[in-house]
């Protein structure tokens, strides 16, 4: 359900994280100063987020290194089994 009004925080001296004023989820973010008049969605917030496949990879100069990995990595679809 969609309601109510992002609060938006001012996490830098231009950027601004908008997100749920009740329960905190991070919706979007903005920085007219790096990217003017577009907005930063938080894909994983949208109803279908597979409709918009990822199509690069930003912001990894500060990628921590075993990231580049990740998908070399096992993989469980919920929790891995417990022994």
């Amino acid at each position: 359900e969609v309601a109510g009004t992002p609060k938006i925080y001012a996490s830098s001296h231009d950027g601004r994280r908008h997100f749920c004023a009740d329960c905190g989820t991070s919706l979007f973010y903005t920085n007219d100063a790096i990217f003017p008049g577009l907005i930063d969605v938080q894909s994983a917030t949208l109803d279908d987020p597979g409709l918009i496949p990822a199509q690069v990879q930003i912001q990894t100069a500060e990628r921590i290194g075993w990231m580049e990995k990740l998908d070399s990595l096992p993989a469980f679809d919920r929790y891995p089994p417990f022994e």
